[in-house]
Parts: structure tokens; sequence; C-alpha cells
């Protein structure tokens, strides 16, 4: 049987595989490579504003804000990329249902290992006061890599 044939849903799942098997896959290698090709097209002085909240056990405890003024750029053979950011980073916590202001950044690099390889990684921090009221920076970092099909 033809597959446009036959009834409406059978047309429309023939229709729903073909979008898939000819759109999906490269939306998704777009979507995975973009970092890297962000990075070298939009090369210099950036804005980054970044919400993060945290909700251990379903329960709300504390949320960050950042607002950042940072700098990416890439090497010309496009197989570093590179980004630098600091600000200030407003956090609350729902225990005293205050609001301080620290200072926060954050650096990173991916590295193209091949064609459809990339390795990347960063580091950030974040200023705050220990629970005997010392001043410390909380560091924090993420190692991956992305393979784009």
């Amino acid at each position: 049987m033809n597959p446009v044939e036959g009834s409406i849903i059978r047309r429309l799942f023939y229709a729903c595989e073909t979008i898939k098997k000819e759109m999906f896959k490269p939306l998704i290698a777009a979507v995975a490579a973009a970092p890297l090709f962000a990075a070298s097209a939009f090369a210099g002085p950036y804005v980054n504003v970044e919400a993060n909240a945290s909700y251990p056990d379903g329960e709300y405890t504390t949320a960050t804000t950042d607002l950042h003024i940072g700098y990416a750029g890439a090497t010309e053979d496009g197989k570093l990329a590179y980004y630098g950011q600091v600000g200030p980073g407003f956090v609350h916590t729902d225990s005293d249902d205050e609001t301080e202001t620290e200072i926060s950044g954050k650096v990173g690099l991916t590295v193209a290992a091949s064609e459809s390889v990339d390795i990347y990684g960063e580091i950030a921090g974040i200023t705050g006061e220990d629970s005997s009221g010392d001043d410390i920076v909380d560091f924090s970092g993420k190692l991956g890599v992305t393979y784009n099909f």
C-alpha cells in the first residue's frame, strides 16, 4: 500500500515519520553545534543574565541571579572557543527571606577534538560566607563532551 493512501491517521503518521527522519537529525546537530559557532560568530563583549534556583526534595531553598558582563572569542581556525564573565550575583535564601549581593563569575572553553566531537569545561565561583562567618569563594565546575551528528 502506498503510504499516502489509506486513513488520515496513516497519512499523518507517515508525514510525522518523514519529518522526523528528514528534519529532526539536522535540527539536533545544529542545536548541539550552536555553542561552538556562537562564540566565533559573536566574538567580543556580551551581557548575560542567568537565574538558578534550588529545590531539594521539591522544596525551594535558594535562588541566585547573576548579572554578568563578559567576553567571548575563538581562535581563527575555530578549534578553540572561550569566554569569561563577572558581575554581581544576587542570592536569595528561603530560610531568612533575604537577598545578599555577592560577586560571581565563570570562565569556559570549548575544544574541537574532531569534526564531530567537542570537549567543553567551565569553572564558576561566587563569594559568600561559611557557617562561622568567614568570607569564602565557592567554586563549581563542569566538564562534558558534545557529539555532533
